[in-house]
């Protein structure tokens, strides 16, 4: 069993950016270009390593090596975007490593990628990159290529080694149950469960009773074993079931408009652990959005917009524009989900500006994006 926070640090203390690894400050799949450059190193690693996982890293600055970290990314249907754009896609997983010194709700990403053993290439153009384009990893750099495509296995044994050093142990597993219950989340109810003998599962959160279940707010959710951060949110509420051989959450959004908000199911998440010391992980999106009249969400929509311009030409907004601005991440994705094509895209557009303007507007700007990112690639 692979300790990832290990691998991580095995990766960034042994070896600059190669054929098999890369690492960026951050990912912004968001928008096209961002979306492309991913897609290209995606496509450059996976045929540079034929036989052997290659790695993205996320969340570390460049040049000092300085572990930065990023936001939790909860995109469990990173897969998909990869198969619509890349032929003979290469499997990939996109996981959040925590490390103890960075700030809460801040990880450090970690994107594996294992080859299909063919020739990766662009389905279609996006971006500047065109269709059928194929690429390959020059040292660091991930290149085109058009001539002499040859697909060789030149780092399985590096691979290997790496992944050797970074095998868990009952030490660094008692010491991560500890950390999590005493330390990072003495304040919340937290709790932990072995599967099959050798996961541990710990998780934390503030707890409310209804109907009789249970539902966490604030919740954190880790498989110890790995150092891999399984969900993250400060907003929504979680809704967590278990047997002696899966682990299932259940996420809940708030939606509504004005004082008429209500709980909806987003997805749910099973980890099936396996007695071979393996698991998987399924993910369902059950979400329905709500919908609501058109003409009331073209004014709220108008609204949102003045809004925006009057934080962008720097005019003081008015008290009933400042509790508007507080619901507009919510609105806007509201608006989203009911046909108006380009809410989403003036939440991307205008993040920076929120995030300067207002912090906790921008948190919610944040859960509202990764909404639609989880609908859009469903």
């Amino acid at each position: 069993m692979i300790n990832k926070r290990l691998l991580v640090k095995n990766l960034l203390a042994h070896n600059d950016e190669n054929s098999f690894y890369d690492k960026k400050q951050f990912l912004n799949i968001g928008e096209k270009e961002g979306k492309a450059k991913f897609l290209k190193h995606v496509c450059a690693l996976a045929n540079s390593n034929p036989n052997n996982n290659s790695f993205i890293v996320v969340g570390v600055e460049d040049e000092e090596n300085r572990i930065m970290g990023v936001d939790f990314f909860d995109d469990s249907k990173i897969q998909n975007l990869v198969n619509a754009y890349l032929e003979n896609p290469p499997l990939i997983s996109y996981e959040n490593i925590p490390f103890p010194d960075l700030p809460e709700g801040k990880v450090v990403g970690l994107v594996t990628i294992r080859s299909s053993g063919n020739i990766c290439s662009l389905k279609k153009n996006i971006w500047k990159y065109w269709g059928g384009s194929i690429f390959f990893r020059d040292g660091s750099i991930s290149m085109p290529k058009v001539f002499d495509i040859e697909i060789k296995d030149t780092n399985s044994q590096v691979v290997a080694d790496i992944e050797q050093h970074a095998r868990n142990n009952i030490e660094l597993t008692l010491d991560g149950v500890i950390d999590f219950i005493n330390n990072r989340h003495g304040d919340l109810e937290s709790s932990y469960k072995v599967f099959k003998e050798q996961f541990v599962v710990c998780w934390a959160g503030l707890t409310k009773k209804e109907n009789g279940k249970i539902y966490y707010s604030r919740v954190d959710i880790e498989l110890i074993n790995e150092q891999v951060r399984l969900f993250y949110s400060a907003l929504d509420e979680v809704e967590i079931t278990y047997n002696d051989e899966t682990f299932t959450t259940t996420e809940y959004v708030q939606l509504g408009l004005h004082d008429r908000q209500k709980y909806y199911p987003l997805e749910t998440k099973t980890i099936v652990f396996r007695d071979n010391g393996t698991y998987k992980m399924d993910s369902t999106l059950i979400f329905e959005p709500p919908q609501f009249d058109k003409k009331t969400l073209h004014h709220i929509y108008n609204s949102n917009n003045a809004i925006l311009e009057r934080i962008k030409k720097k005019v003081p907004l008015k008290k009933n524009e400042l509790t508007d601005l507080k619901n507009l991440p919510a609105t806007y994705l509201i608006c989203a989900l009911n046909g108006f094509d380009e809410a989403r895209q003036k939440l991307e557009e205008n993040r920076w500006i929120i995030k300067e303007y207002d912090q906790e507007v921008y948190a919610s700007l944040k859960e509202s994006l990764r909404i639609l990112r989880k609908v859009r690639y469903n």
